[in-house]
């Protein structure tokens, strides 16, 4: 039995290691990719208070935590936990439903 699940983690692992690699730093939208840096960001606060990166661009969305340059979290009071401001979704080609 050990062997048979050592054998599916092996598989599991090998499988993973094949998959093609995506550059992370391009919008891989199929109707309009963009470079993130081009693309302008919001602030979205957390429950916490801290602030987030936030980029829509209809079909997908970006999120990173905004940090000092020491490495510790922004948490600016730039709008009340919950809430996003910012033109975050000034490039989104794609209506928007919600």
């Amino acid at each position: 039995m050990a062997l048979l699940r050592n054998f599916v983690i092996l598989a599991t692992l090998g499988a993973t290691a094949c998959a093609p690699v995506r550059d992370k730093t391009v919008d891989n939208n199929l109707f309009d990719q963009h470079d993130l840096s081009t693309m302008t960001a919001g602030i979205w606060v957390d429950p916490t208070g801290c602030d987030h990166w936030i980029i829509d661009d209809g079909l997908e969305g970006y999120l990173s935590q905004r940090l000092d340059r020491n490495g510790k979290p922004v948490c600016s009071g730039v709008a009340p936990p919950g809430y996003a401001v910012g033109p975050f979704k000034k490039q989104n080609t794609i209506p928007d439903s919600l």
